[in-house]
């Protein structure tokens, strides 16, 4: 029996104890998940986060007994499926983790369960690890003629039509192009700045591209190294780049997360011994290196190196302008801005450094929604999530659309994933996106009038 109803202290994180073999024993984690779910039961105040606690909630109270032990364990899978690892419940919500003695980890029990369903095999099984294999689709789709033929037929009715039925992905749901012109290939060398270190920030960059920037919008990945060009800051691209690996981890996938860290690690942790800021421009890439590994490897110097040289690009931006070292020389307004922070941005506690960079851009309002989308990276996309994921982002794309200032000049996420899934919700409510969306670091090089 706790003596106290919740923890003041900030959250506190155990490794994953993901090598320990009990971790895979089904009856164990059954147990854990019954004793957990008494506690959310009797809590219910994450109720509106995501669509795993109203299906645990409705098993609770459709049962005989009205309690969790009146529920079959074999419908807790029901809720484990309906997790997509998002961390906002730990992170903001629940009064019971650690250092409270219930010690309650609701996201890392439903990784248990998935790294135990992802062992066993699923019926979709051969779908999601082909969803998870960015790199592996990327570089395939890259070919110019396939890139052509891929981007063509994934508008096509039949063809989405096919995948719906034969794949499992959604008909409707908005899906990735690819480009034959990879971000890696076609970046910009830096200029020859000198190293300016600044009390908070390195003076130089590492920028890990990601999977998604590399393979599907280039752009963004350009317009950051304008952004850093243009503050004189030197920068690089990490060598030979791996996916981070949080696909595989939203599987459960434990031991494809292990050899995609063997590739990335070594050479990002050479990067941030030699004094290199890291920066990642996709939230769920950043928050894999500064929270998963380092939870999955703890005794690991080269994760705990990596993790405490990753940067978002925004939160290095806002360090660099308390350090005296951003220019902030724009030229251009941005007017009405609606800004989504993405939930594994939310979850860094890293404050909301996005919008405090947008906002120093004069001309600019900026209108913040902190709640989740609903997209949720692959899970988004599968046919038998799709509708809920459209649900659950529903109150976002309202907040997108109405702008205390005015009509809405700019759409805007730091996770493009969602930044998409909200432009399609908004315009199944009739709204008008036409070329609104646009990434935060793109709002900021053409705030600075950067060609």
């Amino acid at each position: 029996m706790s003596v106290r109803e919740g923890s003041l202290e900030a959250p506190t994180r155990h490794p994953l104890d993901w090598l320990n073999p009990d971790f895979y024993d089904e009856t164990s984690a059954l147990a854990e998940m019954e004793r957990v779910f008494d506690i959310c039961h009797g809590c219910r105040r994450c109720v509106s986060l995501c669509n795993a606690f109203p299906t645990l909630f409705d098993l609770v109270d459709e049962s005989s007994t009205g309690e969790v032990d009146g529920v079959d364990k074999k419908d807790y899978w029901k809720v484990v499926d309906q997790c997509y690892l998002c961390d906002v419940c730990y992170l903001t919500k629940c009064p019971y983790v650690p250092p409270h003695p219930w010690n309650l980890d609701f996201p890392h029990l439903m990784l248990r369960g998935k790294a135990i369903q992802f062992r066993e095999g699923t019926p979709t099984r051969f779908r999601d690890t082909q969803l998870a294999s960015t790199d592996r689709n990327g570089t395939l789709a890259g070919i110019p003629v396939v890139v052509r033929a891929v981007n063509a037929l994934s508008h096509n009715s039949t063809v989405r039509g096919l995948l719906d039925s034969q794949l499992g992905v959604h008909k409707d749901a908005w899906l990735p192009e690819f480009t034959s012109q990879q971000f890696r290939s076609h970046a910009a060398a830096s200029k020859p700045h000198p190293v300016k270190d600044g009390a908070r920030t390195p003076g130089k960059v590492a920028i890990f591209a990601t999977c998604y920037i590399n393979y599907n919008e280039p752009g963004i990945g350009h317009d950051l190294v304008k952004v850093l060009d243009h503050n004189e800051i030197p920068h690089v691209l990490a060598e030979k780049e791996a996916c981070c690996g949080m696909p595989k981890l939203e599987l459960g996938d434990l031991e494809g997360v292990k050899a995609l860290k063997e590739k990335n690690i070594p050479m990002l942790a050479r990067l941030a011994r030699a004094g290199y800021a890291i920066l990642a421009p996709i939230p769920s890439c950043g928050l894999m290196f500064k929270q998963e590994l380092p939870l999955m490897f703890p005794d690991d110097a080269d994760v705990i190196a990596v993790r405490d040289a990753m940067f978002d690009p925004f939160e290095y931006l806002v360090a660099r302008a308390k350090d005296g070292l951003l220019k902030t020389d724009f030229k251009a307004e941005l007017g009405n801005v609606s800004y989504h922070i993405a939930c594994h941005l939310r979850v860094q506690n890293v404050g909301q450094k996005t919008r405090e960079v947008l906002q120093m851009v004069p001309g600019t309002q900026v209108n913040t929604v902190e709640r989740c989308s609903g997209h949720a990276g692959t899970w988004g996309v599968k046919k038998e999530y799709h509708e809920v994921a459209m649900k659950i982002g529903r109150p976002v794309f309202r907040q997108m659309a109405e702008h205390p200032a005015g009509e809405t000049r700019w759409i805007a996420s730091d996770c493009q994933l969602a930044g998409h899934h909200i432009e399609q919700g908004m315009q199944n409510a009739g709204k008008d996106v036409e070329g609104k969306l646009a990434h935060p670091i793109t709002l900021i090089r053409l705030a600075y009038g950067l060609a």
